[in-house]
């Protein structure tokens, strides 16, 4: 058996980040967790997790979350209510903790990158993930990089709620095909790493079964939640995208929203983001056929959220709809 380890996961309050604490504590590691703000994760707690409150952007909060700490997996990235833009609030927050590994001797890193960065050097979130890896592979440190796609998470809001009520579906006129991945199975290939010496000091992309158009996704959801009626669809056109980020340019409050917009080129550029996975399952001891498939997350997700509308014969609120599944 695998002799346990104390493990600090950054950014455990995130959708990834709360499925590898979790995933960690049932591995049996003993999970540490930085949060900038304590009240907010309870149910980390809960779990097992020790809580440490601290910052990114505050390198002496670095210093006691990395305190005797034997792994640290990193899968903090800047959420939209962040007032500063990206760049600040990753990549100094990124200089810091691995700067801080080194101060304080954890070799052991787990970084959670995102496929064909490099190729999207003009979009800040993709650039910050490019320069995290080079950083990563310029230093002394332990590293193992986890190249991820988008979440099937994501899709509930996108795509899954606004069929089952009849709204309309915004896509890009290009979109992306994209293997979307669940977080529990990423999470499963970041706590894997921990203990497997071949990954280290290596790249892996992590992605889903196979790579969806969203016109398959917008059918596949009509089929499961039987909607007769198909669904309106409404497609953006890349000006209106480049429309709106001059305009949101005009004002430095709304910076963190011209970043994200500007990841706009990469969902909606028309690309396949998808690759190969046999080695990676090969080198990480996992079974692919663990991997959650598309079809069986919606229709796990549309048989909860039927289940409670008809139970209470109301309509369930959207924040409720986002959180179902977990």
């Amino acid at each position: 058996m695998t002799k346990p380890m104390q493990v600090l996961v950054i950014g455990g309050t995130g959708t990834l980040g709360r499925q590898i604490a979790k995933t960690a504590i049932d591995a049996g590691h003993q999970v540490r967790c930085m949060v900038r703000t304590p009240r907010k994760a309870a149910f980390l707690q809960e779990w097992g997790c020790e809580i440490v409150q601290g910052d990114l952007l505050d390198p002496e909060s670095l210093d006691y979350a990395l305190l005797d700490i034997d792994s640290m997996i990193d899968s903090a990235t800047s959420r939209p209510e962040d007032p500063k833009s990206v760049y600040e609030t990753d990549w100094e927050g990124k200089l810091n903790l691995y700067r801080a590994c080194d101060k304080s001797g954890v070799k052991r890193v787990i970084f959670l990158s995102l496929l064909s960065a490099e190729k999207y050097r003009n979009v800040p979130l993709m650039d910050i993930k490019y320069c995290t890896e080079c950083l990563l592979k310029e230093s002394t440190l332990d590293y193992t990089i986890l190249q991820g796609v988008a979440f099937m998470q994501g899709l509930i809001s996108q795509y899954a709620i606004p069929i089952l009520e009849s709204q309309n579906v915004w896509l890009s006129q290009t979109p992306a095909e994209i293997a979307y991945m669940n977080t529990q199975d990423m999470a499963r290939f970041a706590v894997a790493a921990l203990v497997q010496s071949s990954t280290i000091k290596k790249s892996f992309p992590v992605v889903g079964p196979r790579a969806w158009k969203a016109e398959e996704i917008v059918k596949l959801c009509e089929k499961i939640c039987d909607k007769t009626k198909p669904s309106k669809i409404l497609k953006v056109s890349p000006f209106l995208i480049e429309t709106g980020k001059a305009l949101v340019s005009f004002f430095e409050d709304s910076l963190n929203v011209l970043d994200r917009l500007a990841f706009s080129e990469v969902t909606g550029g028309g690309v396949i983001l998808n690759a190969p996975m046999e080695e990676t399952y090969k080198i990480f001891g996992l079974d692919p056929a663990n991997t959650s498939t598309l079809e069986t997350y919606l229709e796990e997700y549309y048989s909860i959220i039927m289940k409670r509308i008809s139970e209470l014969n109301i309509d369930v609120d959207k924040e409720e709809k986002k959180r179902v599944p977990f």
